[in-house]
Parts: structure tokens; C-alpha cells; sequence
């Protein structure tokens, strides 16, 4: 199915030098935090492994801010074409955040420049990791694609919406039992059949674009960014819940700003 609410990406991307990224994040327990003063804060992990260098050397890093007399807008651009379905879940949480996946079966796609990214997972951060105009949100969601061609350049796509403290989240909602009852245990459940389409349900038709990186280690670049310009609602008690379920290094699971370094900001507009 098709929905008209995600913006087009049809240009081709300038940056053609970055290798192909995995969209494998870090999953073990304590491999890193969020913490100042810990040794394993954001502004050590490029010194933890070798693996995640490009935590402290890579230019094209995330998050960053959306600055609207930054961006440059791109009017008529269509709509990013998407064919999610209904699939078996796996809720889990692992230590640094939240997570749900489709591991057994098919939840669909995005399709960018003739290409198809099959959706792998989604998961939040509280607060939000990107701004806008210099604005941070109560949250902020990932939803992550990666292409299955290993050959091609920029091969993981992800979709970010940001919320603001207001009424509950709708699909959140539906996972609050099962959350709860995570906390603190680094464990993984079945939750049954869930849509995606329910998980990116906020309207609006603008999106921002630029490419960067994961925002956890390997901290891997070559990330196709698409930010919805829509804002939506979270409510306290959601949010409390997420950072109660993950371990105490990671209630707050928002990566630091990263530097701009003169990449293009695009505002896209399908009208």
C-alpha cells in the first residue's frame, strides 16, 4: 500500500564515496552510555573500540539541527513511496532503549530513487536527538531501513518523527503493558501482529533530508535522513515509561548535536 504522507526522495545523492553501512547498532548491555562522566559518554565512544572511530572522526555525523534559513526547499517533489504490512513483532529492550522489530517476517518497504529499503526496526529517545531551529523535543523516533544490495552506497535509510509533551501516543499505547513490565531486564517478547503504517501516522507532507550517520556506535555514515516536519504528541507518562524500562546510564538517550560541516539541509514539499 502505498501512503501519501511520506515526502519524495527522488534525487540522486552527490555524496557517491561512502562505503555501504550496516544498520547493525550495538546491542550489548554496557557497551557504552550517556553519562558525563562515566569513561563511556558519547565524547569517549569513538575511543572504545576501533570499530566506532567515526564516532569521533567522521564528518558526516548525527544528530543534527534543522535550521529552516539552512535548509533549502524543494517544492513539488512527490511522495516517498511505502508498502508496509502487518507483520509478527518483537518488543525488546536493550539496556540503552526500546525496540521493536519484524525479524521473522516481511513488514514492507520504502522505496527511494527506484530503490527498496526493507524496514528492519524502530526504536525511541528521550529527549529527542535532532532539533529544529535550535528546538529539542520530549522524543524522537527511528524507524530504520536498509537496502539488501551489500554493494550499494548509502544503503540505510531512516525516518525520525519528534514529539511534544501532549496527549498519549497512540501506538505507544498499545505496547505500555509490555514496556512496564521490561524494566531494568534486558529481555525480548512477542507482541503479536503490529502495522507499521500505525507506527508513522501524523499526516503532513514535509520532510526535511540530509545524509549522516547512525546516532549510536559503530556510528556508521552514509545514512539516509528523512526528518518529518510534522511534530507529534507523547504524553509524560509515556515517556516516563520508556526511560524507567532502560537501565540508569540511559534514561536519557540523546546523543549531543553534531556538526553541520556545510552538508546540504533539504526541505522537501510534495505540493
Amino acid at each position: 500500500m502505498n501512503t501519501p504522507n511520506l515526502v519524495s526522495v527522488f534525487l540522486i545523492f552527490s555524496i557517491m564515496s561512502l562505503s555501504s553501512v550496516s544498520a547493525q547498532e550495538v546491542e550489548e548491555e554496557r557497551d557504552f552510555d550517556y553519562l558525563e562522566n562515566s569513561g563511556k559518554g558519547p565524547e569517549h565512544w569513538g575511543d572504545l573500540n576501533k570499530e566506532w572511530a567515526a564516532c569521533k572522526n567522521g564528518d558526516l555525523q548525527s544528530p543534527i539541527d534543522m535550521s529552516s534559513h539552512r535548509a533549502t526547499i524543494i517544492n513539488n517533489s512527490g511522495y516517498l513511496k511505502t508498502s508496509y504490512k502487518p507483520c509478527a513483532a518483537l518488543l525488546k529492550n536493550r539496556g540503552h532503549d526500546i525496540l521493536v522489530k519484524w525479524p521473522d517476517c516481511d513488514a514492507g518497504s520504502i522505496m527511494i530513487n527506484g530503490t527498496d529499503y526493507p524496514l528492519k526496526q524502530a526504536h525511541w529517545h528521550s529527549p529527542s536527538e535532532h532539533t529544529i531551529d535550535g528546538r529539542r523535543y520530549a522524543m524522537e523516533l527511528h524507524v530504520v531501513h536498509q537496502s539488501k544490495d551489500p554493494n550499494l552506497k548509502n544503503n540505510v535509510a531512516v525516518i525520525g518523527v519528534l514529539y511534544r509533551f501532549a496527549e498519549p501516543d497512540a501506538f505507544l499505547s498499545k505496547l505500555m503493558s509490555n514496556i512496564e513490565s521490561m524494566a531494568d531486564e534486558l529481555e525480548k517478547r512477542e507482541v503479536g501482529v503490529i502495522d507499521p503504517n500505525d507506527i508513522i501516522n501524523l499526516g503532513g507532507d514535509e520532510y526535511y533530508r540530509y545524509m549522516g550517520s547512525l546516532t549510536v556506535p559503530p556510528c556508521s555514515e552514509g545514512v539516509i535522513w528523512i526528518m518529518n516536519k510534522e511534530i507529534g504528541n507523547v504524553s509524560r507518562d509515556q515517556v516516563r515509561a520508556l526511560r524507567k524500562a532502560v537501565h540508569d546510564y540511559a534514561e536519557t538517550n540523546a546523543r549531543p548535536l553534531q556538526p553541520i560541516n556545510h552538508r546540504p539541509i533539504e526541505l522537501y514539499s510534495p505540493k
